[in-house]
């Protein structure tokens, strides 16, 4: 069987052409238009950046997107799952604003904007994962689920826990509800901030299982019954409860694989890259440091494990922006992975063995330049 192709084009233009232009040219030579779009729901998932951070995608970039789908019959959206953490987009109004404050609202993209789990982050379905060994049913937003088509548009950039964050993971922990997000990051219960906690006694409203009380006006977690199912976190009004993040990074890495396994099961998709602002750490933190490297192009495929694959050796082609994360950082100087020396506790090989051994994808790739 012939490697799958990952296409790519850098970012320099001539006069008279733009990079608008390029990256429609991008994903029609890399075969896009091979999905039947006409009359399909396309979930385009993507990350729309948190309040006060700079570095996320130019919503353009989703504009052309959208516009082609909706040019061969397709209906999209833009779409991502609330946080777990407690920030700008912890719920769908939250959320909205933000997306709508960095320009993903339908003046600009010509498309609604979806927040795919719903006002808390609890409107999720349950979705088998197929050769699961750390998720047996991934929790994902059910907009996404209820789409024909999906399409990941990426900032690939460094990610203190990940390594780094592209395709696998803008589907994987993208794609997963506020418990889904938990099941990710944590192998356990959540933790409550007493200090936080006001006592209203929402988490107990809200929990199926008898897994939480409130004791001395201050809520508990009752370890035996609480099965960590992050209910409570999506309710708590003042982001007392939340994860304990006690996850290994491999093994966060690989269930990532596994939810992004279940996220693809049965549709149609197709995964875009864009190896620029390579900012050191995940768009979700409300700033962003100097990118790591160089500005490199765009890439595009049919194959998310390839592309995520082409995408950290064409970062590891580039010289590291002195001064940078992976300049200073304690990895630097000791190898030229550049996400290992902005992150050298960081295991980001592990998501794509992972995902391969998934049946997700490759790590050989063609790579094919426009």
């Amino acid at each position: 069987m012939a490697d799958p192709k990952v296409y790519f084009t850098d970012m320099h233009v001539a006069p008279g052409d733009s990079l608008l232009q390029k990256f429609e040219r991008l994903i029609t030579r890399a075969g896009i238009d091979q999905i039947d779009f006409q009359d399909k729901f396309v979930a385009v998932k993507l990350h729309f950046g948190e309040v006060g951070n700079m570095a996320f995608l130019r919503q353009q970039y989703a504009r052309v997107l959208c516009d082609h789908i909706k040019a061969r019959g397709g209906i999209p959206f833009l779409t991502d799952c609330n946080t777990l953490y407690v920030g700008y987009r912890n719920n769908a109004l939250n959320h909205l604003d933000a997306a709508y404050m960095n320009g993903y609202n339908p003046l600009a993209t010509g498309v609604h904007t979806i927040i795919a789990d719903g006002l808390r982050g609890t409107e999720e379905r349950a979705v088998p994962v197929e050769g699961g060994e750390y998720v047996k049913e991934a929790k994902l937003g059910s907009a996404i689920v209820e789409a024909d088509v999906l399409i990941s548009l990426n900032h690939f950039k460094g990610h203190i826990n990940a390594g780094f964050g592209g395709a696998l993971k803008n589907i994987g922990m993208g794609c997963g509800s506020k418990a889904g997000k938990m099941e990710m990051h944590s192998s356990g219960t959540p933790r409550i901030s007493a200090k936080q906690c006001i006592g209203c006694g929402m988490c107990v409203k809200n929990c199926a299982n008898n897994g939480v009380h409130v004791v001395d006006h201050k809520a508990v977690i009752d370890e035996e019954h609480c099965v960590g199912c992050g209910y409570c976190i999506a309710y708590c009004p003042k982001g007392a409860i939340m994860t304990k993040w006690d996850e290994a990074k491999p093994v966060m890495n690989k269930k990532i694989a596994e939810y992004a396994k279940a996220a693809l099961a049965g549709k149609s998709a197709f995964h875009i890259s864009m190896l620029v602002d390579v900012s050191p750490e995940c768009d979700c933190d409300s700033h962003n440091d100097i990118p790591i490297i160089p500005d490199v192009g765009m890439f595009a495929s049919f194959d998310p494990v390839a592309l995520d694959q082409a995408c950290v050796d064409a970062a590891n082609r580039q010289p590291v922006i002195p001064g940078s994360a992976a300049d200073t950082g304690e990895g630097a100087g000791h190898t030229h992975d550049v996400f290992h020396m902005a992150h050298p506790d960081t295991d980001w090989e592990s998501g794509l063995i992972h995902a391969e051994k998934l049946g997700l994808g490759v790590r050989k790739y063609e790579l094919v330049e426009l």
